[in-house]
């Protein structure tokens, strides 16, 4: 499978590398993608860590990370597809994108690009994510990238004591594409 997509839109989905740790390390400083993982990514270090597992998912055929870079090489964020069930062709989306990179579409046209890759690529036909209801504008993204909205799981999460509703979204490959942004 390719581990490198270059998007009509300019971005480049491409596996991490280890000289991205620096720029992993970076955005996790960033309380909104901290607060999304278990284990703390505040070192280079850890950084490195986070790589390697993800480096190892991909080996496992479980999960596939891509870094999402601009043209010259600079880190914008991230999209998963994981973890994949083989059985029934399906998979878990996700992503996130750094503070300076939000706003500009970059993680809608990312997840568009990882959903067709999941689809050519990983031979899935059933992708899902979900937001927090109180997140627009991951759920601005889901759309932008032609997930349709399927529900609402109550009270799935829970942040600092605090439980919130998810509203869950999925595309399937024989969905037309969405409309170009």
């Amino acid at each position: 499978m390719r581990d490198r997509l270059e998007t009509s839109s300019g971005l480049i989905l491409r596996s991490w590398k280890t000289e991205d740790a620096q720029a992993v390390m970076t955005a996790f400083t960033d309380p909104l993608i901290r607060g999304q993982y278990i284990e703390p990514v505040d070192s280079v270090r850890a950084a490195e860590r986070w790589i390697t597992a993800h480096a190892e998912h991909w080996a496992a055929d479980y999960a596939y990370s891509f870094a999402v870079v601009d043209g010259g090489g600079l880190v914008l964020g991230q999209v998963c597809v994981g973890p994949v069930d083989r059985r029934h062709a399906t998979g878990w989306v996700s992503y996130w994108t750094t503070a300076t990179a939000r706003g500009q579409g970059v993680a809608s046209r990312a997840c568009r690009a990882g959903a067709r890759w999941a689809f050519d690529d990983a031979e899935l036909f059933r992708l899902e994510l979900g937001h927090r209801v109180n997140n627009p504008a991951s759920c601005g993204v889901a759309r932008a990238a032609g997930f349709a909205v399927e529900g609402r799981q109550r009270q799935k999460l829970e942040y600092d004591g605090v439980r919130v509703d998810v509203e869950l979204h999925a595309r399937l490959a024989t969905d037309p594409e969405p409309a170009s942004l």
